[in-house]
């Protein structure tokens, strides 16, 4: 099937808004289907709705800031960015310049209040923000789900908002996520609409007897005026119409219909890129360094090999290397370009870095000293710190995938294994991945459960920060695999002090650092990457307290085998003299 025929998100709306009674309309609601096959692949669609609070005399105002500028700012995030962080950010930013406004209005009843109820539907997940007393429901075979709570109290005969868009500084905001199906119909109200249809006619009404949102929309509008609503009616109708592929993302597919190059030689062309060395040749890929003919600029051409030809698991993560490195716009993450317009190859364009392997510089400097690791740790942490605040985790931190320059500027390289909030939500729903990467260096919860997030990628790092300290690795696991622990108990860290080569001038405190950097279970390691370079570089009084409470052999091997050996030879030393009396 063409990318052109694919199954693809496809949604309908309709909806209507009437002030009824009152002379003005405080509600208000939007949708957009975004029409860039991009965006609504990585933002999907968006469809809200508000009401301004009849007590203020800037609720209309309130309710339409908010559902326009909701639509906007959400549509305007970084793609890679997940839905929630998307759209609690957005929803955030919108409260806060409500509640400013409302702040500086002298009297409190002219402030900015409205509530808000928002659907955000991408591939087969909706994602619903609420707050305030508007609702969504869910017609699904002919039941009517109320998704949402209202926050209010009633006194009397009238509704009193405990929650809103503008009423305090921190917003509390209800968010829940739930399955789509084709056929799904959404509905978002105002409470002049559902306070005034009972539930069984309004399930009716939301079946309707017409393909027509629109029509529908208002008739259920027209019915709660009619049963004596005295409140402005607003209906936003969301039928899901189609959806798109759920297993692969629209990179995959288009890498799909490529063709993987043959094994290259330095002289050979590909497309209008001159191989000129071999970097890399392997079972899974093939790195080459290449001369762009048209403009005379080194570039890294990296291309699958062709025994992956049948791996789609690895093809998607080949793809999404691709999309990421596109995506990543920092000088210390190595950038991939698109490939020639036409291309009928599948293979990457990278940035051609110049120095060394990290690997390779631990080769050349077997003994660094403190100093020296402690610069090195600076520069690795400036790219994984980018990529984490932009919400991704590389899961295969290893000294192979650093490559340092003469001026000691760190590069982070391969983005294969990488995971992407806002990219695993268009993924097969809920599925385990086996772990990929070096399980020299791989965290005990990504390698047992194949799940990771930012302190796997700071174990990694600690894991190359003690390997530089000892020339060790600070666990005896297996190298293969094939024959990976099964408990995490089978992660016993080894101090430093036990190993050959460290230096004589580490201090004893490094190890309590590396050891919690290291620890087994997420929940014992220190929880940023800030944390982990300040106790290894200025360790705080509850660091330095660990080591004078850790066992002489700990701390001082030497001395305790020493004392231990001349408890010893005085014991013999004591027997000889009684046995000669």
């Amino acid at each position: 099937m063409s990318p052109e025929n694919a199954p693809r998100l496809i949604l309908q709306f309709g909806g209507n808004s009437d002030r009824g009674v009152k002379a003005s309309n405080e509600d208000a609601f939007t949708a957009l289907l975004p029409t860039e096959k991009s965006t609504r692949k990585y933002k999907g669609a968006a469809a809200c709705i508000a009401d301004g609070a009849s007590c203020s005399s800037n609720a209309q105002l309130a309710s339409q800031t908010a559902v326009t500028n909701f639509i906007s700012d959400y549509f305007s995030t970084p793609d890679y960015w997940s839905v929630k962080q998307s759209a609690v950010k957005v929803i955030g930013a919108i409260n806060s310049w409500l509640y400013q406004q409302r702040r500086q209005d002298l009297v409190r009843s002219d402030g900015y209040v409205t509530t808000f109820s928002a659907v955000i539907i991408k591939s087969h997940t909706a994602h619903v923000f609420h707050t305030g007393d508007s609702r969504v429901y869910l017609l699904r075979d002919g039941e009517l789900e109320h998704l949402t709570q209202d926050h209010n109290y009633r006194r009397g005969d009238k509704n009193f908002l405990t929650r809103a868009l503008g009423f305090e500084q921190n917003l509390e905001l209800d968010y829940k996520s739930l399955r789509v199906q084709t056929g799904d119909r959404f509905m978002l109200t105002s409470d002049g609409v559902h306070d005034n249809i009972p539930p069984s006619e309004l399930i009716e009404l939301a079946c309707g007897k017409t393909n027509d949102l629109e029509e529908i929309a208002k008739l259920i509008t027209d019915v709660a005026l009619h049963n004596g609503s005295e409140d402005n009616v607003s209906c936003l109708l969301v039928d899901v119409a189609e959806l798109p592929i759920e297993r692969i993302d629209e990179a995959f597919q288009q890498a799909s219909l490529l063709a993987i190059p043959p094994i290259l030689n330095p002289g050979n062309t590909l497309d209008h890129f001159e191989i000129t060395h071999v970097l890399h040749s392997g079972t899974r890929s093939h790195v080459y360094r290449a001369r762009d003919t048209r403009s005379d600029i080194l570039r890294v051409i990296k291309v699958p090999s062709i025994n992956c030809n049948d791996d789609p698991e690895y093809l998607e993560s080949f793809a999404r290397e691709q999309w990421i490195g596109r995506k990543l716009q920092h000088p210390q993450l190595m950038k991939i370009f698109s490939p020639p317009e036409g291309s009928q190859f599948l293979y990457h364009v990278c940035e051609f870095v110049q120095g060394k392997t990290l690997r390779q510089w631990m080769t050349d400097n077997p003994a660094p000293d403190l100093d020296q690791v402690r610069l090195l740790l600076d520069a690795m942490i400036v790219p994984l710190r980018a990529l984490h605040r932009a919400k991704m985790v590389h899961r295969d931190i290893k000294p192979e995938n650093f490559i340092i320059n003469r001026d000691g500027v760190i590069t982070l390289i391969d983005f294969g294994t990488m995971q992407i909030a806002g990219i695993d939500e268009i993924s097969e729903a809920h599925v385990a991945q086996p772990a990929l990467g070096d399980i020299s260096y791989m965290a005990p919860e990504y390698m047992l459960h194949g799940s990771a997030n930012q302190q796997s990628d700071l174990f990694s790092l600690a894991v190359i920060v003690y390997e530089m300290l000892s020339g060790q690795l600070p666990f005896k696991l297996p190298t293969s695999n094939s024959d990976t622990p099964k408990q995490i108990e089978r992660w016993q860290y080894q101090p430093l002090s036990k190993r050959a080569i460290p230096s004589a001038t580490t201090p004893l405190w490094i190890d309590s650092v590396l050891k919690k950097a290291l620890a087994p279970k997420v929940e014992y390691r220190f929880q940023a990457l800030s944390e982990f370079r300040e106790e290894f570089t200025n360790p705080s009084p509850e660091m330095l307290r660990s080591v004078n409470l850790a066992p002489l052999i700990e701390r001082h091997p030497l001395r305790f085998w020493q004392a231990l050996s001349l408890v010893l030879a005085l014991i013999i030393l004591g027997q000889w003299i009684l046995q000669s009396q």
